[in-house]
């Protein structure tokens, strides 16, 4: 079988690239991938060989308003479209927007034989553009959502299952990890960092807290830079220590004591994010937003607390939280929560299995 993988990122930053790599035969099957070189830097393609690959290669800065990312968008579809000609037994698409862009060839071309795999709420308020996304979870195989959430803007369509944003190999990880020491609270972030206006609200309310450090881990682009330019001057316990590889979690999960798994985006109050998940697996509190899907996971799950930035006793609500955590409930919360998505997350591996026997 010919099987194409279209992907709309760097492949560094598409971990839920693995989920399907890990579940198809690459020996019996032609697999091949699109990806976008978006910063027109080199990565390690060691884990894609006996994959044919497809680069499309242009910059482009993530933290950015979506409107200037149109000519961008549109060279993309010329690019794929041209890929899609060469007649592709089955088509992975791995984020709503190419599949948006592709959306008449997928129908047209590859209908009942694509996956949607659907990570983003973004313009389906827009009614033409939720007729779009519509069109391609009914015409799909399978439509893959990464947070049940978004299940109330999609069909009531059978084909639609849950599939997290973790790997089989991570959630069977072992959970304790013990950490290094420390007086105070050291609350980290990572990944791709962005909302600068809820981040300013954490550091406002965390700032020179002797109970406290802050620690941003990722690629630093302008949001990254505004937050370090309101630190530089007169804030002692907030820090950045820039890009890591997925290997290096570990080196910092034992310096943390609570997961920044904050955000304030109407995407993000939606969606589940990998930190949910490495908080689970790596047995570490989270801290998330109120009244967004993930405080309703930690509030149901007992595996954090949902709280505001922009509330005044914001700090001092973090403190008396983490100070009341019973660490053998918290871990055996977090085992059973890790049960469940296992469950979920085997559903999903064998469909994909199958498609690729």
């Amino acid at each position: 079988m010919k099987i194409l993988i279209i992907g709309f990122a760097k492949i560094k930053y598409m971990p839920y690239l693995d989920l399907y790599l890990d579940n198809i035969d690459r020996v019996k099957n032609d697999v091949h991938l699109i990806y976008w070189n978006r910063d027109l830097k080199e990565e390690s393609l060691e884990k894609l060989e006996g994959i044919t690959l497809h680069e499309f290669a242009s910059y482009q800065e993530d933290d950015v308003a979506k409107f200037s990312k149109l000519e961008n968008f549109k060279k993309f579809r010329e690019y794929a479209v041209s890929v899609l000609k060469e007649d592709f037994d089955f088509v992975i698409v791995l984020h709503s927007l190419p599949g948006v862009l592709l959306s008449k060839e997928l129908v047209s071309s590859y209908k009942n034989r694509y996956i949607f795999d659907y990570r983003d709420f973004t313009y389906e308020n827009f009614l033409p553009y939720k007729s779009v996304i519509h069109t391609l979870v009914n015409n799909s195989y399978k439509t893959f959502v990464s947070s049940d959430a978004f299940r109330a803007f999609l069909p009531d369509n059978k084909k639609i299952h849950t599939s997290h944003n973790a790997l089989c190999c991570e959630l069977e990880k072992d959970i304790d990890i013990p950490k290094n020491l420390s007086e105070k609270i050291r609350i980290g972030f990572w990944g791709f960092i962005r909302e600068e206006k809820t981040n300013l609200e954490i550091i406002e309310k965390l700032a020179n807290d002797e109970r406290f450090e802050l620690h941003y881990y990722g690629r630093e682009q302008g949001v990254c830079e505004a937050l370090k330019e309101a630190v530089a001057d007169n804030v002692s316990n907030v820090y950045f220590h820039g890009e890591y590889t997925p290997n290096e979690r570990i080196d910092f999960v034992k310096n943390t004591d609570l997961i920044h798994n904050i955000y304030g985006g109407s995407n993000m109050n939606l969606a589940v994010s990998n930190k949910y998940y490495d908080g689970l697996i790596f047995g570490v509190p989270q801290l998330v937003m109120k009244n967004s899907y993930m405080g309703v996971l930690v509030n149901n799950n007992g595996i954090g607390k949902a709280v505001n930035p922009k509330d005044k006793s914001f700090a001092d609500e973090v403190y008396e939280y983490y100070k009341s955590i019973d660490q053998k409930k918290f871990k055996n919360n977090c085992r059973a929560a890790l049960e469940k998505i296992k469950t979920q997350q085997k559903a999903m591996t064998d469909l994909i299995i199958n498609i690729s026997k």
